[in-house]
């Protein structure tokens, strides 16, 4: 039995993205679906391609960081590819972290300002 293949629009919609941004995987090699004539189908390594890519996505990284990530699993296998992942995790994890204390800074900064002008406008 074949393989269950999605169409580009099945795409789309499975993972709540925009037919710019599937275009936009594919023109820098992130994705690289099957074609037929002008339709694209997508099958299971696709599908898990795009899942990681999403995934990394949510955790801040850049697309090119990606793209070299999945390339690694291609041309050098599972475990280069672990390897890879814990490095760039970890320096994911340092600039989330270096982002967290700005924010944390800055809401401080903020919510010293907004009670010293509510004080003013009391007092």
């Amino acid at each position: 039995m074949g393989e269950k293949k999605l169409s580009f629009k099945e795409m789309c919609a499975k993972f709540e993205v925009t037919p710019r941004t599937l275009r936009y995987y594919e023109y820098i090699e992130l994705l690289q679906p099957e074609r037929d004539g002008r339709s694209r189908w997508y099958g299971p390594k696709e599908v898990a391609r795009m899942t990681l890519i999403l995934r990394g996505r949510k955790f801040g990284f850049q697309l090119e960081d990606i793209r070299q990530w999945l390339l690694i699993y291609e041309q050098e296998g599972t475990d280069a590819q672990m390897r890879a992942w814990i490095e760039l995790a970890d320096r994911q994890l340092d600039e989330l972290d270096e982002q967290r204390k700005q924010l944390d800074e800055a809401i401080t900064e903020l919510k010293t300002l907004r009670d010293k002008t509510a004080a003013t406008l009391d007092g």
